[in-house]
């Protein structure tokens, strides 16, 4: 797998590099956000991490180019800015992942493997399960052909569970996912958005979508038999 850094500082830019090299990746480094495209398009890259504080382009500029250029490569940035705007600024502009300096190597290594676990995935543009419709690249949204308007965070949220369409999925495991928290984060935002969803795509449908499964979090779709076992029994 080829890394592109996009660093100015020299020493954290060379830890960076001889950690990822340790572990068998191929590096390259950007120590200028003029050159950060070039190196894109150029070269092999699987994955960037982006410093935001770049010398020439900035580092919002340069994400803005490479979203643009390259909509599916995976873009961690790596900024000593732990302001909650620059986090969601970051992921709103196209980052798949934000972690602040200082940090430890070993959680930057396991964010950099997930993010290019799932690169590495087929891209579906369309997801379905049963009459529901999303389709990911026009971010629309139909079921039993009812266009559902969604706002992003909505659109994030179901379009992670129809990925994860069959299989229960926690609480912490959307926190991580959908809104780039810990997943020790004690919030009910979960629960408050689930509510939101099904007031959306479960309007005027006989068949519920989005079940709670007690103890393990949330699953989407038709009801497994297990559950229609304990329905019938209450």
């Amino acid at each position: 797998m080829n890394i592109l850094i996009a660093e100015d500082d020299a020493p954290v830019a060379q830890f960076l590099s001889s950690g990822f090299v340790a572990e068998r990746y191929s590096v390259r480094i950007a120590a200028d956000g003029n050159h950060i495209l070039r190196m894109v398009e150029e070269g092999p890259c699987d994955l960037m991490i982006l410093d935001l504080n770049m010398p020439g382009v900035s580092g919002w500029d340069a994400l803005r180019q490479v979203r643009s250029a390259k909509p599916h490569l995976p873009v961690l940035i790596l900024t000593g800015s732990g302001r909650v705007q620059d986090r969601v600024d970051g992921l709103n502009s196209g980052a798949d992942d934000y972690l602040t300096k200082p940090f430890a190597f070993s959680e930057l290594l396991a964010r950099v493997r997930a993010l290019l676990r799932r690169s590495s995935l087929p891209f579906e543009p369309v997801l379905h399960n049963l009459d529901l419709e999303l389709d990911r690249v026009g971010h629309l949204v139909h079921r039993n052909g009812r266009s559902i308007e969604l706002t992003p965070k909505e659109f994030a949220l179901l379009e992670y569970l129809m990925l994860n369409a069959g299989r229960n999925v926690s609480r912490s495991a959307i926190i991580h996912h959908v809104w780039k928290l810990s997943a020790e984060t004690m919030t009910n935002v979960v629960d408050v958005y689930i509510n939101y969803l099904r007031k959306k795509i479960e309007l005027d449908s006989s068949e519920r979508l989005i079940h709670t499964v007690r103890g393990a979090g949330y699953r989407i779709g038709a009801k497994s038999a297990h559950q229609n076992r304990i329905s019938n029994k209450s």
